[in-house]
């Protein structure tokens, strides 16, 4: 029965308002993501880059979201900029979506650093699989409960800005622009748009440690907006530990562990729930991985004329 009801429960936050549920999945290592939520940092390494994130949310919560990442990036010459591929699957109770999206970023240097110019298409593709629904009562009368798979697609667009230095970087950003509708079956089921602001710096405290702040800001109107702050702490350029805070919507505090190795990059993030789910859940767990292959700069033959070597 409890499992009955906590399914429920799901599903009834799916069905009944999604217009104003959250859309786009969460993740908590964003200092490690910005493609996902920015066309304009595609190509922005200057490296071919591909990543990969999977997050388990409230683990032990029945129909609780579980979500995979892969991002690839690299910068195009001829372009004069970057392109990118970003692909999520994302499940939450019987609903599923599945996003693939692909950026342009235009590059022009400003001042000391690079100034990412960002578009961005793609399409959404949401289904919810009625047959796993198990109803209390007879809804075969009810046609916003499908008792079937039924799916439904649209459209989806973004815009941004990313703007990175040594030291420092911030970005402004919106997805799915057009919020065009993506119903199905008698469900009404609209895109909604996304906003984002992030932002971040590197600190040198000593020869091996080096502090990294960062923020990350998410309004997706009525839903009440996200604001993270992490702070990270690197030792000797290859491991790093660090702790988030979440503001506004405080329902978790983040952790996070990670090292690099060469140009592989490995983090976890693990975070401590403080909503009213925690005491239906054990927390959340994330795990990224990255990899940047740098392109070999093209070296310019030198002569040089020795008497020694006449």
């Amino acid at each position: 029965m409890r499992t009955k009801i906590l399914l429920l429960l799901v599903v009834g936050c799916v069905l009944a308002v999604p217009a104003a549920a959250q859309q786009e999945p969460q993740f908590q290592q964003n200092m490690f993501n910005h493609l996902t939520i920015n066309p304009g940092y595609a190509g922005s390494n200057g490296a071919i880059c591909a990543s990969a994130l999977y997050r388990n949310q409230w683990v032990g919560f029945v129909g609780s979201p579980t979500t995979g990442l892969l991002n690839v990036e690299a910068p195009v010459k001829v372009l004069k900029g970057g392109l990118g591929l970003t692909i999520i699957s994302d499940e939450l109770g019987l609903q599923s979506t599945l996003f693939t999206k692909i950026s342009y970023a235009f590059h022009m240097d400003i001042g000391p650093g690079q100034l990412g110019i960002g578009v961005r298409a793609g399409f959404v593709n949401s289904q919810i699989d009625g047959s796993r629904f198990e109803a209390f009562d007879n809804t075969s009368g009810d046609p916003t409960i499908p008792l079937e798979s039924v799916s439904g697609g649209a459209p989806t667009f973004g815009f941004g800005l990313f703007y990175n230095t040594p030291t420092y970087y911030f970005g402004v950003s919106s997805t799915q622009l057009a919020e065009a509708p993506a119903g199905y079956a008698e469900i009404d089921y609209q895109l909604k748009r996304h906003y984002y602001l992030t932002g971040g710096f590197s600190q040198r405290l000593t020869a091996d440690l080096e502090l990294k702040p960062s923020v990350w800001f998410k309004y997706d109107p009525p839903v009440a907006p996200q604001f993270d702050l992490s702070v990270l702490v690197m030792y000797n350029n290859q491991f790093w530990a660090g702790v988030g805070y979440r503001a506004l919507d405080v329902d978790a505090i983040p952790t996070y562990v990670g090292v690099l190795w060469n140009n592989l990059k490995i983090g976890y993030s693990y975070d401590i729930s403080l909503n009213g789910l925690r005491g239906f859940n054990s927390g959340s767990h994330e795990v990224y991985v990255g990899y940047c292959f740098k392109l070999n700069e093209k070296v310019t033959a030198q002569r040089y004329r020795n008497v020694r070597f006449l």
